[in-house]
């Protein structure tokens, strides 16, 4: 299938510091493009993949799982490890439990992380169901476009396939337990008001990393897709600084791509 106008990949060869983000369940990399050409323009390597089963239609994401979605952004990580002597790792809710799973596996080869409302469970009664209702049920409403800012609008799926739900819900069992192998600088933005990951997931997650380095915005004026709402400014520049206190040197600016 084709990739939805937008939600393509993006690559840009920078310097010699490189950042891998990792994109949201049924989202796209479109939720975190405008973060990425920020990056690119600063001079840094950028990676922002597409992770499989996404950004085309909801029937290709139910044919695929955690493992699948964790795959790509590893393969990417490596890609970057060759050519950067340091690697940070960003992510916007599921995309931010991927990039905690990177960081508790990989150790100092991830030099920090930045996590925007990143999701740690999937709460209710429908999170008991699933294991059961994704056999009957195929498909539930979508969580896309939870955007406060007036036209703003995220790439994603209208429909959330249960199967992915389900698995996505087991990798955050899995994650859960990986927590306090996390031991990076990190710097945590968040939405008092989102409608799709509540507060509790950074706080859980903030309990449990072993990160002495931590720091914690909250954001006032966003909700859930923050990197595409009125709050997205400072998700940016809050993240550059956040490279440039850890990796004070940056290369020379390099050209960008798409694809």
């Amino acid at each position: 299938m084709p990739v939805l106008p937008g939600a393509e990949p993006y690559r840009h060869e920078g310097g010699e510091v490189g950042v891998l983000l990792c994109h949201g369940f049924t989202g796209s990399p479109q939720s975190l493009r405008p973060w990425a050409e920020y990056l690119a323009e600063q001079g840094l390597t950028v990676s922002l993949p597409l992770l499989p089963g996404h950004g085309t239609r909801w029937e290709d994401m139910q044919i695929t799982g955690w493992q699948d979605w964790y795959a790509e952004v590893e393969r990417e990580l490596h890609g970057l490890l060759e050519r950067c002597t340091e690697v940070f790792v960003f992510g916007l809710s599921m995309g931010g439990a991927l990039t905690l799973r990177l960081a508790a596996k990989h150790g100092d080869a991830v030099r920090g992380i930045v996590l925007v409302n990143p999701a740690n469970k999937v709460h209710g009664l429908a999170a008991h169901a699933l294991p059961v209702a994704r056999h009957f049920v195929r498909t539930t409403k979508g969580i896309a476009s939870d955007i406060a800012k007036d036209g703003s609008v995220e790439i994603g799926y209208d429909r959330v396939p249960l199967h992915a739900a389900h698995s996505m819900r087991r990798f955050f069992q899995r994650l859960d337990r990986e927590l306090p192998q996390v031991t990076q600088p990190l710097l945590l933005l968040h939405s008092p008001q989102d409608h799709v990951v509540p507060p509790a997931d950074s706080a859980r997650i903030l309990s449990r990393v072993s990160s002495r380095d931590v720091t914690e915005i909250l954001l006032e004026q966003s909700y859930h897709v923050a990197t595409l709402d009125h709050d997205a400014d400072r998700i940016f520049e809050e993240s550059l600084a956040f490279i440039g206190r850890l990796a004070p040197s940056v290369g020379k600016e390099g050209t960008a791509t798409g694809g």
